[in-house]
């Protein structure tokens, strides 16, 4: 009889295994506590019920994402509801004893799995935890959640990621494809590059010029330090009702979209369309070629500055952030020191025409202030006295986000030794798609920090957070996108939300096995340079 009970037992032990699948909370970004407990597991099964209480249209619409991750990686049907939950039910609660807007709690149990946050928006992030948990999983499987309690909050505020549509413009379908991605590694800013030399994105209804001519070059270089180009004319740009639906869709999914119109430099699309608005007069062409192009917008002239608020006045009736990216990067001088308005602005100032972007930023920034919204700007615009509530990018290494900490200003660190994510993602370029050059691997991303212990208390209290990068001068394509991004982007998700304490690269590659099932389920091409099998067969087959 003994012997009976046992063997069946093991026999309903065996079966549990073999035809339920558990999930796994070791997830990107690996959340601060998870505490496994006594208790059975939740299964999930058709017919369970996402639940939220109360009317919010936030908290309706979580549940609704969390019904579509469930149905898409485990193909049961989940349903929402706002009635009172019953044993079963995955609720969804604010709870306004919880700690920080973006943190969460998850609790699972055998009668219900709890996500709670202080906001719909650390409920969100609750969601992803438990999508995440199911990657690798199999459809039409029994999935049993292990009993736990998980408390999460981010590090830092500003977790970003840039995508350039000034050099290549990518579809909307890709750019909405960018939020998801986002969401999926709890990042909460898309800044969006909108303007460059080779091209003006975005439209402008008092200037239909810039999308009619700024938009378009007449060809565009083909590979490195190259005269030979195409020959083919690109454009594109995006009307304001797709910047619209774009800034909503990042809403829906508690990410905020900041505009960046770089100025005074990176502005020759916007001067073949005004050529009165540089200090030769030009002609100007749309750049074709990559680098920095020696014209930039006449200071001296005040209807630079009408125009540049005339832009100003249309985006931010369409982006409702807070802040507004004023470029300021690789702005050459020598068109104002030898333009008689530069000069004649100069000597009123009392300055040289060398040092008018500090001017240009400052008015810029007085203007935002007036509507309501303060500037970021590439560390460049330190190059001067301006305002220490200018928000700081600091791209051209560490240093310059510390030095802009240091003297007041808040800091978002994306320094192109950690964060260019157009750098080649091994020094073995030959079978890579082309890159802009550099060399930045998955590991080198991970070990990232963008507040260490050398830097003081007050100015660590300025360093805002992180963002990576991905310009595109030879990123024509979304798949090509894509490839560049991932995994690289799993590895900045780490840096902007866990602790430094937490990290581990090792565990991190443990956890990045499970996530990119996520990726082959969604269909995403990503590098395979960390699975060496992988990524040779894949290069043998191309």
């Amino acid at each position: 009889m003994v012997r009976k009970i046992v063997l069946s037992l093991v026999l309903a032990a065996f079966f549990s295994m073999t035809h339920a699948q558990g999930v796994n909370y070791q997830v990107i970004p690996l959340p601060q506590t998870i505490t496994l407990t006594q208790a059975k597991p939740f299964t999930l099964q058709n017919g369970t019920a996402v639940v939220y209480r109360g009317q919010d249209e936030e908290m309706n619409r979580n549940a609704s994402f969390l019904t579509g991750y469930l149905k898409d990686v485990t193909g049961l049907t989940v349903t929402v509801s706002n009635q009172k939950e019953k044993r079963g039910d995955i609720v969804l609660v604010l709870d306004k004893k919880i700690k920080g807007d973006e943190s969460y709690h998850i609790s699972v149990t055998n009668k219900n799995i709890l996500v709670s946050g202080k906001t719909a928006t650390g409920v969100f992030y609750g969601i992803q935890t438990l999508r995440k948990s199911l990657a690798g999983v199999n459809k039409d499987a029994q999935i049993a959640f292990p009993s736990v309690e998980i408390n999460d909050s981010p590090r830092f505020a500003y977790r970003g990621m840039m995508l350039d549509c000034g050099r290549h413009f990518f579809p909307v379908s890709f750019v909405k494809e960018f939020i998801d991605l986002l969401a999926l590694h709890n990042m909460n800013v898309f800044h969006w590059h909108l303007t460059d030399d080779q091209g003006w994105r975005i439209e402008i209804k008092k200037y239909p010029q810039l999308t009619q001519i700024g938009s378009i070059r007449k060809k565009t270089i083909i590979g490195h330090n190259s005269d030979i180009d195409d020959g083919t004319p690109y454009g594109g740009f995006y009307t304001q009702e797709d910047a619209k639906a774009i800034v909503e869709y990042a809403r829906q999914r508690h990410i905020k979209v900041i505009p960046e119109i770089d100025m005074p430099g990176h502005m020759v699309a916007a001067l073949a369309t005004f050529p009165e608005l540089g200090c030769t007069g030009g002609p100007y062409e749309v750049g074709y070629a990559w680098g920095v192009y020696s014209d930039v917008l006449c200071l001296g002239n005040e209807k630079t500055y009408t125009f540049v608020q005339d832009v100003i006045d249309e985006l931010i009736q369409i982006f409702p952030a807070k802040e507004f990216h004023i470029g300021g990067d690789e702005t050459p001088t020598e068109r104002w020191i030898d333009c008689p308005k530069c000069q004649a602005l100069a000597k009123k100032l009392g300055t040289e025409p060398k040092h008018l972007q500090s001017y240009f930023t400052n008015r810029m920034e007085q203007y935002l202030n007036s509507k309501g919204r303060t500037i970021i700007g590439w560390d460049e615009i330190l190059e001067g006295k301006i305002n220490q509530s200018a928000t700081i990018m600091s791209w051209r290494g560490v240093e310059n986000g510390n030095k802009a900490a240091h003297l007041g200003h808040d800091v978002i660190m994306a320094p192109n030794e950690f964060a260019y994510f157009d750098h080649y993602q091994t020094n073995k370029t030959n079978n890579e798609p082309m890159a802009i050059g550099g060399y930045l691997p998955v590991e080198k991303v991970y070990s990232f920090d963008p507040a260490p212990d050398s830097l003081s208390a007050d100015a660590k209290r300025h360093i805002l957070g992180a963002q990576a990068n991905l310009w595109t001068e030879y990123i024509p394509y979304p798949q090509q996108a894509e490839y560049m991004l991932l995994p690289r982007m799993a590895a900045m998700a780490e840096v902007q939300w866990v602790p430094t304490s937490k990290k581990d690269f090792k565990a991190f590659t443990d956890r990045l096995n499970r996530l990119v099932k996520i990726y082959d389920q969604k269909g995403y091409v990503y590098a395979l340079q960390l699975w060496p099998d992988r990524y040779n067969a894949n290069r043998q087959r191309w």
